[in-house]
């Protein structure tokens, strides 16, 4: 006899104090049973009804929106966008707060994910604490800085684009995204209909009038004549291969950085924000303070921003090695540092590529690996190799933090920390850790 499945609890609204912030846009609740709730839209101190929207008898958590605020924070604000709230778009996590504030929560999740997953204080981080703005992003209550450049919209079953609703693949459909670069709004994707099309993504380079539409057809579809309020190129999404094609126009854009111009292809990572790159530049070079001759390593390149970077500072008897997974990012680093003969891009996978190299040690390092962190192999190589100084650029506090523990065991620890608010409205933080090898007794 099978059990019987668990009772949902969607729908269930319980009147609970909140706590603290918690690493993923929400904050952490209990029922008078114990439960223990996910709320997004509340901050910490408020007293809510949270509406269930996720999670059965035997769960053991829920995840729930506050959908009536009892006792406010003073923190909180009337969310700037009107698509924002329970059960729309899940695009931004903190419209509700200050700005100040959600910096201030930021800088909470990262500091208890270092003592929760590395053992760190912010002190033995070298960090103050806290989570700075960008450069003209820090704006008054109620107004919302323009930094996403690159947006991925959706397409519902009537060719109106939108954004996904959180944990959801439904549609939202908005006229405007407030945090979009003032290149992707003026583009106009929401003023037309996308029949056939599944998602467009639109992207607006810095530093550069270069715009791009990716297209993703529904199967069977054809693609629609591109007419938009500014000359854009287009590409498309493979419906077979899902590889991309080009239309018309140029198969990438120009980003300008650290005083060079990067192209980045379709597929090739280059940050959102549109300080985000210098931003990230100067804090990993003051951290690695590079001299003329050192040999350095750039893993998880990308087009090849840092190794740029650093090629500029190490001169002509140094040499930089960059390693990345992606093909046409290869590519573009290669033509982006085409005039740098002290530098070699190499493709595959950094645990994999790495070791083929036989080099056994280098000055500096730096890597930006994706979302899930670098892992204990590569940072068990890595540690080996006695760099001098090492500079990690992390999106994922999480993952930082298991791989700084990492780290410490394998001899290193962290010198300093930096923190930047570089995702307005989310809950993404970006960090960058510089590391140095812990000096042993004689």
């Amino acid at each position: 006899m099978q059990n019987a499945p668990a009772e949902s609890l969607i729908g269930t609204e319980y009147e609970v104090e909140v706590g603290p912030v918690a690493h993923g846009g929400h904050c952490i609740a209990r029922t008078s049973e114990g439960r223990v709730l996910f709320v997004r839209h509340a901050l910490p101190g408020e007293r809510v009804v949270a509406r269930v929207t996720e999670g059965e008898e035997t769960s053991r958590f829920l995840r729930a929106d506050a959908v009536t605020i009892l006792q406010p924070s003073k923190d909180r604000v009337e969310a700037p966008c009107p698509f924002a709230g329970p059960g729309r778009c899940g695009g931004c996590d903190w419209q509700h707060a200050k700005p100040g504030a959600q910096r201030r929560l930021k800088g909470e999740v990262v500091a208890e994910q270092l003592k929760r997953l590395a053992g760190l204080t912010p002190e033995e981080a070298g960090w103050d604490g806290t989570v700075m703005p960008a450069e003209g992003d820090k704006l008054p209550a109620g107004e919302v800085p323009q930094w996403r450049t690159r947006v991925q919209y959706a397409v519902d079953a009537d060719g109106h684009a939108g954004l996904r609703r959180h944990r959801s693949h439904e549609v939202e459909v908005v006229d405007h995204c407030m945090i979009a670069a003032e290149g992707v709004s003026e583009l106009g994707i929401e003023d037309r209909t996308w029949e056939g099309m599944a998602s467009i993504e639109a992207i607006a380079a810095t530093g550069s009038q270069d715009r791009q539409v990716v297209l993703t057809p529904r199967p069977g579809a054809r693609l629609p004549i591109v007419d938009l309020n500014k000359p854009v190129s287009v590409l498309r999404i493979g419906e077979k291969d899902k590889a991309v094609h080009r239309v018309h126009g140029r198969d990438f854009v120009r980003e300008r950085a650290d005083d060079r111009t990067y192209r980045v292809g379709e597929g090739g990572f280059w940050q959102v924000h549109p300080k985000a790159a210098d931003t990230l530049v100067k804090a990993v070079m003051q951290g690695l303070l590079p001299r003329k001759g050192d040999m350095a390593l750039d893993l998880y390149c990308g087009v090849g921003l840092f190794a740029g970077a650093i090629a500029d500072r190490v001169g002509d008897k140094g040499a930089v090695l960059g390693i990345e997974s992606g093909k046409r990012a290869v590519e573009d680093a290669r033509h982006n540092l085409q005039h740098f003969d002290r530098v070699r891009i190499e493709q595959g996978k950094v645990e994999t590529v790495l070791p083929r190299t036989r080099i056994t040690d280098v000055d500096l390092i730096v890597l930006d690996p994706p979302r899930a962190g670098a892992g204990k192999q590569t940072v068990d190589h890595l540690a080996a190799l006695g760099a001098r100084r090492i500079a990690y650029v992390a999106c994922d506090p999480a993952a930082l933090a298991r791989d700084l523990a990492y780290f410490r065991d394998a001899g290193y620890r962290v010198r300093t920390l930096r923190a930047f608010d570089l995702f307005p409205m989310t809950h993404h933080v970006e960090c960058v850790a510089i590391l140095e090898p812990v000096k042993k007794d004689a």
